[in-house]
């Protein structure tokens, strides 16, 4: 981003009159310096003979001008007055009107300046914390510059006696970069370890959660190997992107993943063959949760204390916990519902329902006929019905016939195929090279490894 220094064009009058005075001393005397040159150069060729009046008279007037030359350069012209930026940042309970006023700016230049529209209108939301760049001449601004967010920038220029605003977009710098780690004691902490942040982790989680129940089968030693982008701007790093490939390793078994996407901007993420990772539903309703009841349709009930067939799976976590759809539906049914208490039932097609007991609360605005996206928030995690602590009861039911939720097969979203197939190959090779290369490096040192590389 570039951004002029524009120095102040006033000047004093009596400086630009020295400045004429010097021009007109310069035609003027024009005349009389050359006329002066020519009868020194007659004296020096004569010597001996008597000067006459008129040229004395050309003389001392060739030295006046000389004198007057000098008088009018020795002569110190005004200095316009500086013209700086200066970093604001906005404290507590500040607006626009009361940084102008604290900056001596009359008010009609923050009033100017909302009444530009657009990105500008920002400036009426600006926050603690944030910072303003100005640049004033007096009590005039000339210029301000204000960050919008982390790639678009604000600035607005004086031009006569208005203002003209320009929103400049900054390019990010996409590095990627590497981690790997080994499974000790959680997944939080192998990815903490591996210097994976833990959206990153969580993010690693969700790709893999189709095939892996990251609540029951994450076993010590399970290892995994990340490719991902960090996203800078001017060399400073602003965030971690997007995963573009992983692989985990769990219990033995290799999963692997390829970021992709399609012609309409949509991403997701298939197998090396092109296999869609993601299916029809998600093994567990809750992040990181320990399973306390498994399907078991023999249990005894803890409360009842009889024989009662547990149809679904107890997910044991704190309360307010937030629930998520399994899969894409329809809320079928929310309410209270004798020992599930606060109940939400949603229906996938003609054939598939879940059930969420025991919610502390729903999602507000949810009800019975709303559509639910697959992982949206539904509800949390409490204890209300026949429940001894909180935790969620969930349940799958396919043609009414219940299903144990960790053990059933799920059907896969729709895979690549012909030209999509062929692209999304030659597009994720790199990728997958670069996997395989920092998986082989795990395997060799028998432990983590760390790398990155910028592209």
């Amino acid at each position: 981003m570039r951004i002029d220094y524009s120095p102040a064009e006033a000047a004093h009058r009596r400086s630009a009159r020295r400045v004429m005075l010097a021009a007109a001393l310069c035609v003027v005397g024009s005349a009389a310096l050359m006329s002066r040159e020519s009868v020194a150069t007659r004296h020096a060729a004569a010597v001996s003979e008597p000067l006459l009046p008129e040229t004395q008279a050309l003389l001392q007037a060739g030295e006046a001008y000389d004198q007057a030359i000098q008088q009018a350069v020795a002569d110190q012209m005004a200095v316009p007055e500086a013209s700086e930026w200066v970093t604001l940042r906005i404290a507590p309970g500040q607006s626009l009107s009361s940084v102008f006023e604290d900056q001596a700016l009359p008010p009609e230049d923050w009033m100017a300046l909302l009444k530009l529209g657009g990105d500008a209108l920002q400036l009426k939301r600006i926050k603690a914390g944030d910072e303003l760049h100005l640049r004033k001449v007096g009590d005039r601004l000339e210029e301000l510059s204000y960050a919008l967010d982390e790639l678009r920038t604000l600035t607005v220029r004086r031009e006569g006696e208005r203002f003209e605003a320009t929103t400049l977009t900054a390019e990010l710098e996409r590095r990627h970069t590497q981690a790997t780690g080994v499974v000790s004691s959680s997944l939080y902490g192998a990815g903490m370890k591996a210097g994976l942040s833990d959206r990153m982790t969580m993010e690693m989680a969700e790709i893999f959660g189709y095939d892996i129940d990251f609540v029951q089968d994450i076993r010590e030693g399970d290892r995994f190997a990340v490719v991902y982008e960090e996203l800078y701007r001017d060399g400073k790093k602003l965030r971690d992107g997007d995963i573009l490939a992983a692989e985990f390793v769990n219990q033995g078994k290799t999963y692997r993943a390829v970021r992709d996407t399609d012609a309409d901007g949509r991403a997701a993420y298939y197998t090396p063959e092109g296999q869609s990772l993601r299916k029809a539903f998600i093994r567990t309703p809750l992040d990181f949760a320990r399973v306390s009841s498994p399907f078991n349709l023999k249990r005894r009930h803890p409360i009842l204390n009889s024989i009662r067939a547990h149809k679904g799976v107890d997910y044991a976590a704190a309360s307010g916990t937030p629930i998520k759809a399994a899969g894409d539906g329809k809320v079928a049914f929310l309410g209270v519902k004798g020992g599930y208490g606060k109940v939400v039932i949603l229906q996938h097609g003609n054939q598939t329902e879940t059930l969420y007991a025991h919610m502390s609360r729903y999602r507000p605005g949810l009800k019975a006929g709303s559509r639910v996206k697959q992982g949206q928030v539904i509800g949390y995690v409490g204890s209300t019905g026949l429940a001894t602590a909180p935790h969620l009861h969930y349940e799958f039911r396919v043609a009414g016939v219940h299903k144990d939720p960790v053990k059933v097969s799920l059907p896969r979203a729709n895979p690549l195929s012909g030209s999509q197939l062929a692209a999304f190959k030659a597009r994720s090779s790199v990728w997958l090279a670069e996997l395989e290369a920092v998986s082989r490096s795990t395997q060799t040192a028998g432990g983590p490894a760390l790398g990155s590389s910028a592209r």
